[in-house]
């Protein structure tokens, strides 16, 4: 079984492509998974998150970052999957939105991956180049306008926009209960509720902004 962390991926990481396609491949959901099971393997990856922005796959993500399938539809407009790990190559990110469907182009991370263990098996590097031009680059997520925060604490809980968006500090304390991370001794679970206190602190800043200092006199 795979174990990753799935969360809701919130911006596309650089340019997006242009003329997307249909998958080449007729896999099932499983076969995806077992693929990416066995090539992050080889590669002894941890801290496995797979970042997903379909607003039909988002749905999926349950509360511990598992993910059950629980739909087949998919908006082509959305279909950017963000494969993050770490590993002895290094920290690794790989997004792919090129075909119209999630799935199919979580698939094409994964054959990506075994394109590129293929390259050390023939020898034609010794410094591990072919994962360079994948290096995780760590950058500030922005701020979110007072519709994405909503967006995100409703996701996070699996609630109603409208309920979040009329009472929306009962909602942000209901996530940071959920997803305090004291307590938790799994240092990939603690590190994703880190994660996702991070989102809801930001959500709760424009949510829920502390009134100014008054001025002394």
């Amino acid at each position: 079984m795979l174990k990753a962390h799935f969360a809701r991926l919130d911006s596309w990481p650089g340019p997006r492509t242009e003329t997307r396609e249909e998958g080449q491949w007729k896999a099932s959901w499983l076969q995806v998974l077992d693929l990416l099971e066995y090539e992050l393997g080889r590669l002894d990856a941890t801290d496995i998150v797979i970042q997903i922005e379909d607003p039909e796959g988002i749905k999926g993500i349950r509360n511990d970052g598992s993910y059950r399938m629980v739909t087949q539809y998919h908006f082509p407009d959305k279909p950017g999957v963000v494969l993050t790990f770490e590993s002895p190559k290094g920290s690794i990110s790989m997004p792919c939105d090129r075909y119209f469907d999630w799935k199919n182009n979580l698939r094409a991370i994964g054959l990506a991956l075994k394109a590129l263990r293929a390259v050390d098996r023939y020898g034609v590097t010794r410094g591990n180049e072919q994962y360079k031009g994948w290096a995780r680059l760590e950058a500030p997520s922005p701020e979110p306008d007072r519709e994405g925060a909503i967006e995100t604490i409703a996701s996070i809980l699996n609630a109603p926009r409208d309920a979040v968006a009329q009472n929306p500090a009962a909602f942000v304390k209901e996530a940071r209960i959920r997803y305090h991370p004291d307590g938790v001794t799994d240092e990939q679970t603690k590190k994703y509720r880190h994660e996702m206190t991070v989102l809801i602190e930001k959500a709760e800043r424009v949510l829920c902004p502390k009134p100014p200092k008054p001025a002394h006199a």
